[in-house]
């Protein structure tokens, strides 16, 4: 929590200061040195503290208390107490958003929903790939000829990006089935 508060409170671009501030004039009064606290993990957060700082910081509780820190060593244990060791951030934001519960038949669904979902992004980046490959092949001699033209750059572009979009999506899918055959397997 306390890395999620100074995190979007720098994202928002606002100091301390201003934060203590806004909360004043939204008449939740938290004093610059509380948040301070609150950002060096020496004062706990309220659910009120919470959904304020939420609301000045335009995102939702949700993410605040899924917000993982990017330097943060993979978890030994469960990410918050009493949930499931195996409850990884994309789980535990969508339990928080009530789109799941933690029941095991209730995570395998949403696991398998996942799945189905990148399956079709997937299938989605290679179909815009290909037409960006026909659209170049239909160009034929002129690509070489034109190379420096803006519409075949766009088009290299076009094609570069749904490479990457495609490779992005295919390795969410393998870590995601990996993720569920796991989950099945446990069950």
């Amino acid at each position: 929590m306390s890395d999620a508060i100074t995190h979007y409170r720098q994202l928002r671009e606002l100091t301390v200061d201003e934060l203590a501030y806004v909360l004043l004039m939204l008449d939740h009064p938290i004093s610059a040195d509380a948040l301070a606290e609150m950002e060096r993990c020496a004062r706990p957060v309220t659910v009120d503290d919470l959904v304020a700082i939420s609301y000045v910081l335009d995102t939702t509780p949700a993410v605040l208390l899924s917000h993982i820190p990017i330097d943060i060593p993979e978890p030994e244990g469960p990410l918050a107490t009493g949930l499931p060791s195996d409850v990884d951030q994309v789980e535990l934001r969508a339990w928080l958003e009530g789109k799941t519960t933690l029941d095991r038949e209730s995570r395998v669904g949403w696991w398998k929903e996942r799945v189905s979902r990148l399956k079709v992004r997937s299938a989605h980046h290679e179909e815009q790939l290909q037409g960006a490959y026909a659209e170049l092949r239909e160009l034929g001699d002129l690509v070489l000829q034109e190379a420096d033209a803006p519409s075949v750059q766009r088009l290299q572009w076009r094609i570069q990006d749904g490479e990457h979009a495609l490779n992005q999506s295919e390795v969410a899918l393998a870590l995601t089935e990996h993720r569920l055959s796991n989950l099945q397997e446990n069950a």
